[in-house]
């Protein structure tokens, strides 16, 4: 359902949707960006070009490109030199959302807490089914 709100970039009110999260006028102005960025990577000389170099020939800000490389409209494996930040320590990449050394210590970390959860309820386990005796002392008296 479309909802009713401000632009990020021009702080002008539009209709948001499942396409653009950006007013209309915006939004050409980035197709526009993506356009100029294209037509630069396409000459078969700049498609070993850094992000830095892709900015200053373009004027495109590195955000926007990135943008368009998160949406899948510029293919990294096409052009070499491009990436973006892993999203846990920000080393560039080309592929998935976290490089493989993040990729790997996050699953270390989630085997030790499904360890950590499954010892806890082992615990739980043992203590619920643990019989607990009691000596009543004046019970034994009168015995």
């Amino acid at each position: 359902m479309a909802e009713l709100m401000n632009c990020p970039k021009c702080d002008e009110i539009f209709v948001k949707n499942q396409f653009r999260d950006i007013c209309q006028k915006c939004w050409k102005e980035e197709e526009k960006d993506y356009e100029t960025v294209y037509q630069f990577l396409r000459k078969r000389e700049n498609r070993a070009a850094t992000m830095e170099q892709v900015v200053e020939e373009t004027g495109v800000e590195e955000d926007i490109i990135l943008k368009f490389i998160r949406q899948g409209r510029l293919k990294v494996t096409s052009f070499p030199n491009l990436g973006y930040p892993c999203q846990k320590c920000g080393k560039i990449i080309q592929r998935e959302k976290v490089c493989p050394p993040c990729a790997e210590q996050l699953r270390k970390e989630l085997e030790l807490h499904k360890n950590e959860e499954e010892r806890k309820r082992e615990i739980e386990k043992r203590d619920k089914q643990a019989t607990y005796f009691s000596v009543d002392e004046d019970f034994r008296k009168h015995r």
